[in-house]
């Protein structure tokens, strides 16, 4: 946990010492790892994994406690009458809504998430940030996803980003925190690393690609950029940081293409919602379709499923 920064020469010192990217190598290893094939068993087992690992979200400024009872009925039973079929690993809301998740998620073991610090933009003051943390975690949540200050981090004034995130960090006590680099407004795979290292070394507990608000969001080759970023990072220091890719990932095959890059990468301990988190809102039921289609044979209706 990041409880005081670094010194601004440590700092700068530490975003100097980020290694470049090889665009072109990461590029290739994602598109050559998105094209591998895996067998019947352990496709299913891959499709169980991705439901675990969901963060069912809704995110809308027409969201209803109404709607939000219902995702988190969703995300507790999946597909009604089949107990096969896991519970998604968090529902994820605005602070306004999370007193509605937690009360419907209550004895579930379904874990209530709330975006946060201006979301999705992150321009406001940071006495707002954090108060508006300190409501959500106050309110029952038990992870916050933060956004960075993409205009501060792309200004070079990476200490104020650094302070920022310690300062939530610091204001979501026990709660976990997942740092959201909107890596479609960086510009580079540079500046996706460099964010990377800067958010993990202020105490992120996971680090996330998009807000799903910007296109592009969520893509391989960054997917794989941040995740290098960890596996680096904890060979430095010891700590082990999560990753959540979120944005327009809305199909199995998509997910999928996920897993196998983080297996590759991070290796079978990331394999646990407790490590890797898929942002979704329109995933799941492309999920439970495929289920069906491996187990039987067939595909079924999307009218047969709620919709999400």
């Amino acid at each position: 946990m990041a409880t005081t920064a670094v010194s601004l020469s440590h700092l700068g010192s530490l975003m100097r010492g980020v290694r470049s990217v090889d665009q072109v190598g990461a590029e290739e290893r994602a598109a050559a790892l998105a094209k591998r094939s895996i067998k019947k068993a352990s496709k299913l087992w891959a499709l169980d994994l991705a439901i675990r690992c969901m963060d069912l979200t809704t995110l809308e400024g027409a969201d209803t406690p109404g709607k939000v009872a219902a995702l988190c009925a969703k995300g507790i039973r999946p597909r009604p009458g089949d107990a096969t079929i896991p519970s998604v690993a968090a529902i994820c809301i605005y602070p306004a809504m999370v007193a509605t998740a937690v009360a419907q998620l209550r004895g579930t073991g379904v874990k209530v998430a709330s975006v946060a610090t201006a979301f999705p933009s992150g321009q406001s003051f940071l006495d707002v940030k954090v108060a508006e943390t300190r409501e959500a975690v106050a309110a029952g949540a038990h992870e916050i996803d933060m956004v960075i200050d993409r205009g501060a981090f792309l200004s070079g004034d990476h200490q104020k980003v650094y302070d920022e995130i310690g300062a939530v960090r610091e204001a979501c006590g026990e709660a976990h925190l997942k740092v959201i680099l909107e890596t479609g407004e960086l510009g580079t795979y540079d500046n996706v690393r460099r964010a990377s290292i800067l958010a993990m070394a202020a105490g992120a507990d996971f680090i996330k690609t998009s807000t799903g608000k910007v296109t592009p969001a969520a893509t391989l080759p960054v997917s794989l950029v941040m995740m290098e970023a960890i596996r680096d990072f904890q060979r430095e220091t010891g700590r082990v940081i999560g990753f959540k890719p979120a944005g327009g990932i809305r199909t199995s095959k998509q997910a999928i293409a996920y897993l196998v890059l983080l297996y590759e990468t991070l290796g079978p301990d990331w394999m646990t919602s407790d490590l890797f988190r898929i942002g979704a809102s329109s995933l799941l039921n492309d999920t439970l379709m495929q289920i069906e289609k491996e187990r039987t044979g067939a595909y079924q209706s999307a009218d047969y499923f709620t919709i999400d």
